[in-house]
């Protein structure tokens, strides 16, 4: 464990290295703290939790680091932290997931860019540091698309749970307009019904009715399909540049600014290593 002198060392370090995202980290971590000052004086005690859950995860890029013993390269580790701040500080206590309906697509799209490159680190290292196993570059791009497409489905079994037994609504509704169903069938025959041009619809309870202009609720479904897909997306993006690092190195310019950085770190090689590669060569 790292002694305050070794933290601030590194900190520093830090800062020389990568003075960008520095800034972008010092502004975002001063932004935070001084909303957790407003909500606490509001005393909105839930949200200061948030705050002080965002302060927590933006440690969680130093903690890959010291625990994968990689380096995350600059941009990627901004995206992170630009990540965490748009989901919790600006889309739950700025509402911009009511907002703008386009904040959710473009979040769980970053998702999953970053966890196919979490995947990707992970793999790539074990890769790296194994002397008996080596895996191609198209075997290590589709375990981390794979990994990012796991984390999204679990993510959709949490929202799912969370509107079930928590009775909240993760999973956005969507106005439909039109549908087809086979329970419409009077024959019962599996023969599809469409029911087109919906102009409205009621909903009778024992609260009260509740009137839906434009269509019916779609409860989730399309939301959930729409989560995955642009996860999908991201995944991909982020495979592409992973692909093109492992096949070509630094001669892909953009791919290096994104994946180059998530290897080991020099000083955690093995010291044996290049000498048993000049020894192989011989």
């Amino acid at each position: 464990m790292r002694t305050p002198n070794q933290y601030i060392r590194d900190l520093g370090k830090r800062a020389k290295e990568q003075r960008g995202v520095f800034i972008l980290y010092s502004i975002l971590r001063l932004l935070v703290v001084l909303i957790l000052i407003r909500t606490i004086i509001l005393h909105n005690y839930e949200a200061s939790i948030t705050c002080l859950l965002v302060l927590a995860l933006f440690f969680v890029p130093t903690l890959l680091e010291e625990t994968l013993k990689i380096k995350i390269p600059a941009l990627l580790e901004g995206i992170i932290y630009c990540f965490i701040f748009a989901a919790e500080i600006l889309g739950e206590l700025g509402h911009f997931y009511t907002q703008f309906p386009i904040w959710d697509t473009m979040l769980h799209t970053l998702n999953g860019f970053l966890f196919a490159a979490v995947g990707f680190s992970t793999v790539e290292l074990l890769n790296r540091t194994s002397k008996n196993i080596k895996l191609s570059p198209l075997y290590l791009t589709m375990v981390a698309f794979c990994f990012s497409m796991t984390i999204g489905v679990l993510w959709e079994f949490f929202e799912c749970g969370a509107d079930i037994f928590l009775h909240q609504d993760m999973q956005k509704d969507f106005i439909v307009d039109h549908f087809q169903s086979v329970t419409l069938d009077p024959t019962h025959s599996q023969e599809v019904i469409r029911v087109e041009d919906i102009t409205g619809t009621v909903i009778h309870s024992a609260s009260g009715d509740f009137t839906i202009d434009g269509g019916y609720l779609d409860i989730g479904i399309l939301d959930t399909m729409k989560d995955l897909l642009v996860n999908f997306i991201g995944a991909i993006v982020f495979c592409s540049f992973g692909f093109a690092f492992l096949k070509h190195g630094e001669k892909r310019k953009v791919a290096t600014s994104v994946v180059g950085g998530l290897t080991l770190k020099p000083d955690n090689r093995d010291e044996n290593e290049p000498q048993v590669e000049a020894e192989e060569e011989e």
